[in-house]
Parts: structure tokens; C-alpha cells; sequence
């Protein structure tokens, strides 16, 4: 089992939601320190502040980053081991819905998960891990196996993770350097990301289809989903899928050969 005590965690996307929530269940599980990525500098810096308030000083570093930008997003893996000297584990958690602007979508929620996946795989966990592995951990969402018919390209970019984290958490890339790649796929979550309005969707057609079954959805918290992300890194497979949804426990999705289905 993988000690998260005394680890170095970089969490993106994480100033509020998902991403939030996750770093307060890792530095309740005794993390040495962690950098919060996020694009929006006010609420990150809020975000560190107070949380160097209730776990003690010099526990978080906020780093302003645009994870379609390799450039800014390898600043944060610099500045993480600079201060804190090691790297263990990285979430890739940035995203967001907003079909209209699809390259953006495609370039933060894909594009994004890939680089921090390259950076963290690659060049800084082998480097910079305290112990003998690492632990990648891909934010996707069930909207990568259902028909989201309001959302076909947010669909598009939670397959993609999905497909990339198993591929890249293969055993054999896992035998290189012993950093276990996994993805987790929560249902619908309180987060910023799902108050979908209107201005997020393709066109107006899918305006009414985004309202169709919106009531009888089960929304989970984000510590719900938290709690599945440190199990995850805790115990979870290297090339594992999970998912989380409707408040029930976690469980890993089984992937059949395709000759017998």
C-alpha cells in the first residue's frame, strides 16, 4: 500500500471543487506538502493561504498555471521541487464545460491531462519521488462511457483521458519507472464545472436536451469523490479506471476482451 504520509502532492484545477477537496483529504492523510495549480490566481492564493492556516506553514504552494501552456505548466513542476525538493504524486483535475469554445475545451481538458502526465511520468517523478514509486492519478468523468448528448466534446475529451491513462498506466511503461497512471471517472458532482448554463452548450438545440432528466440526477459531494481519489492512490492498479457516482462506493471498471462481447 502506498503511504501518502510525507509525500509531495501537485493537484491542478485545484482552488476549488474535485481539486479542493482532494487536497485537504491528502493533507489530512499526513502529505508534506502540496502545489495547488489553478488558473484563477485570487482564489488559489485564498485557497494556499488558508489552508497553511489549518495544517501549518509552508504546506501549500499556489502556482498560477493555464494547463494548455507547456511552458507555465513545467513552471509549477519546477517551482514544486524547489520548494519541497520531492514529487511524489500529480492529479490532473483542470477542466471544464463549454462546448462553444471546443479547442479551448480539447486544449485544458485533454491537451492539459496529457502534458502533466508527460512532465510528471517522464521527467519529474522518476527524478524526484521520496520512495519507490509514483502515482498519476487522470480526472475523466462517466461522461466517458453514457451518451451526454448536451455535451458531445466535453464527452469527447473524458473518453480521451480515459483511453490515455489506461494506455500510459500499461505494466509496461509501470516497469520504467514504477509510477502507477490511473483514472477516475465521477458521475455528477457539486462542482463549479457542472452549474451548466446555457452559454456552455453547441447551440440552442441543446439547450432543452440539457434539462431532460436534469431532476432525477443523484448529485455526489466532492469529498465523496476525494475519498476514491486517495483510495485510488493508495491501493488502485496501475492502468485502472474507477468510478464513482450517485453517493455508492467506488468500484474498478472492467474493460472484456472485445471477443467476448
Amino acid at each position: 500500500m502506498f503511504d501518502i504520509l510525507g509525500k509531495v502532492a501537485l493537484v491542478t484545477g485545484a482552488a476549488s471543487g474535485i481539486g479542493l477537496a482532494t487536497v485537504e483529504l491528502l493533507l489530512e492523510n499526513g502529505l508534506k506538502g502540496v502545489t495547488i495549480v489553478d488558473i484563477n490566481e485570487t482564489k488559489g492564493k485564498l485557497v494556499a493561504e488558508n489552508l497553511n492556516k489549518k495544517y501549518g506553514n509552508d504546506k501549500t504552494l499556489f502556482v498560477k498555471v493555464n494547463v494548455a501552456n507547456r511552458n507555465e505548466f513545467e513552471d509549477a513542476f519546477k517551482s514544486t521541487i524547489t520548494k519541497f525538493k520531492n514529487l511524489d504524486i500529480v492529479i490532473n483535475c483542470a477542466g471544464f464545460v463549454k462546448d462553444l469554445r471546443w479547442e479551448e475545451e480539447i486544449a485544458v481538458n485533454l491537451g492539459g491531462t496529457i502534458t502533466g502526465t508527460y512532465f510528471a511520468f517522464e521527467n519529474y517523478l522518476p527524478k524526484h519521488k521520496s520512495e519507490s514509486e509514483g502515482v498519476i492519478i487522470n480526472v475523466s468523468s462517466t461522461a466517458a462511457f453514457d451518451i451526454y448528448a448536451q455535451a458531445p466534446v466535453y464527452t469527447a475529451t473524458k473518453s480521451g483521458i480515459v483511453t490515455f491513462s489506461r494506455s500510459y498506466g500499461s505494466p509496461l511503461h509501470y516497469n520504467r519507472n514504477q509510477i502507477r497512471v490511473m483514472a477516475i471517472c465521477p458521475g455528477f458532482t457539486d462542482t463549479p464545472m457542472h452549474n451548466a448554463t446555457h452559454e456552455k452548450l453547441l447551440a440552442p438545440a441543446f439547450y432543452e436536451i440539457s434539462e431532460e432528466g436534469f431532476d432525477e440526477l443523484v448529485i455526489q459531494s466532492v469529498e465523496h469523490v476525494a475519498k476514491t481519489v486517495v483510495l485510488m492512490i493508495k491501493e488502485g492498479k496501475t492502468g485502472s479506471v474507477w468510478i464513482v457516482e450517485n453517493c455508492k462506493e467506488p468500484y474498478e471498471m472492467k474493460f472484456p476482451p472485445r471477443d467476448q462481447n
